[in-house]
């Protein structure tokens, strides 16, 4: 489950930009460069390999904002970018390299051409990042930077962004849910799978929220569903078939070997199967295991588009 982690920088401090240090670093009235903060990680492993580190501060570009970060949001996804297991991580920035995509905080300085009434310095702010996010002050384009809602604090704010972007995109454009459809949601009390919860809900669909232990039942039906399947206590997929007899128009899987076969199986004719994780893939420890890695990837189950 994602939280966002109060930072509340001195204005002082700054960050990376998001895709990488090019401009010249701003000086103090001494003539000394400015600083920031940030958690680095240089090589793949355990979360001891998160330092927290000092760098030179960053100035926006055109077209660019300078945030200063009063609160990140943290996933699963940085997890596994920790572990060396997140490709893009690789492809966009490889070693070493700074986790995070969402921060929340106050707009610091913004770039030439940037215009917009909810980027004026002292703006509470909400944005996206490719990686980058652990640091003190971070710069990213001006059309990655919402203004944050008056109702939700920074915290809440920072804890938004990946989790419901995800689950839009997996059920309002992959799956084109709509009123009425029966909803499959594995992992329902995590970040992704309690924001689907929610976006299943708000266009009708009647929603099965499946979790691994009896203390995130009520977590889930926080979010307003009643019908929860506990794997801890209850045969998941008994208990999935007497939900909905006639299959599932959309069933959201986030554990990959484990599940993915029987998940397709109990898909209504034309459903859709959302892969949005493959976590009992992946190691606990933050240490990889390449046999288990291997192993598992042999046993995923593959689809013949012919019988689709």
């Amino acid at each position: 489950t994602p939280a966002a982690r109060p930072w509340c920088a001195p204005a002082t401090r700054g960050s990376p930009r998001a895709f990488g240090l090019h401009s010249a670093p701003s000086r103090t009235t001494s003539g000394t460069v400015a600083a920031m903060r940030k958690v680095v990680i240089h090589r793949p492993g355990t979360h001891k390999e998160l330092k927290l580190e000092t760098s030179r501060q960053a100035l926006p570009g055109p077209g660019e904002v300078r945030i200063r970060v009063c609160a990140i949001g943290v996933n699963y996804a940085d997890c596994v970018v920790r572990m060396g297991l997140y490709a893009s991580a690789r492809e966009f920035v490889g070693w070493p390299i700074t986790p995070g995509f969402e921060v929340a905080g106050v707009v610091d300085v913004v770039g030439d051409g940037v215009d917009a009434p909810h980027l004026t310095p002292g703006a509470r702010v909400v944005a996206v990042t490719l990686f980058g996010g652990y640091a003190s002050e971070v710069v990213v384009p001006a059309h990655q930077v919402f203004a944050c809602p008056e109702n939700l604090s920074l915290p809440q704010a920072a804890a938004i962004p990946s989790v419901f972007l995800t689950g839009y995109y997996a059920l309002y454009e992959l799956a084109a849910v709509r009123e009425g459809q029966d909803v499959l949601i594995h992992s329902a009390a995590g970040g992704v799978g309690g924001a689907m919860v929610q976006l299943a809900r708000r266009v009708g669909c009647r929603v099965v929220g499946v979790v691994g232990a009896s203390h995130k039942i009520k977590r889930v039906r926080d979010l307003g569903i009643e019908d929860v399947i506990d794997k801890s206590t209850q045969a998941l997929w008994p208990t999935a078939e007497k939900m909905a007899p006639g299959g599932y128009q959309t069933i959201a899987d986030a554990n990959g070997v484990a599940t993915l076969a029987d998940s397709y199986e109990h898909l209504a004719p034309t459903g859709r199967l959302i892969v949005y994780g493959f976590h009992t893939m992946l190691p606990k420890t933050g240490r990889r295991n390449w046999l288990k890695l291997g192993w598992n990837y042999l046993r995923t189950p593959k689809f013949d588009p012919m019988r689709l």
